[in-house]
């Protein structure tokens, strides 16, 4: 086995090759639309908070009407889903870019058992859909008060 030297421009330089060959790819068959790619869903970003007496999921869904949200509970799972629908384009007028996202959403998020399923509440306001889960009056803590002897 010969020893080689180290050339550190040499591996540089074919480094810088091996990226221009990715990218001549790239340009060759083009970028893959995120609206082709089945794979890729929608997902809104939430807040889960909780206190004694409730579990609190916030959801973010910027865009979409009331009318196009679902909200399911079932078998301790909530179920938030809907369809941010994309714009028609109006005539006499082009889109130069668009880079919100359109399309059908579901998230599904596994509640505890603490969850009371029956005074579940949902707010939407402002791009923000708010689910309100109460605990079962049984899973609320207690305090015990002490007494003397």
């Amino acid at each position: 086995m010969a020893i080689e030297r180290f050339r550190p421009a040499k591996e540089i330089s074919k480094m810088f090759r091996m990226m221009d060959e990715m990218m001549q790819d790239f340009a060759r068959w083009g970028f893959p639309s995120i609206a082709e790619r089945e794979e890729y869903f929608i997902y809104p970003p939430i807040d889960v908070l909780e206190d004694e007496k409730e579990l609190v999921i916030k959801a973010e869904v910027p865009g979409v009407e009331k009318e196009n949200i679902k909200v399911l509970v079932d078998n301790n799972m909530l179920t938030i889903s809907g369809e941010k629908r994309a714009e028609k384009a109006e005539e006499g007028k082009n889109f130069y870019s668009v880079e919100r996202r359109f399309g059908s959403f579901k998230r599904v998020i596994t509640l505890p058992s603490t969850i009371d399923p029956d005074n579940i509440k949902a707010t939407y306001k402002d791009g923000v859909l708010t689910v309100v889960l109460p605990k079962k009056e049984e899973a609320r803590a207690k305090e015990i008060k002490i007494t003397t002897e």
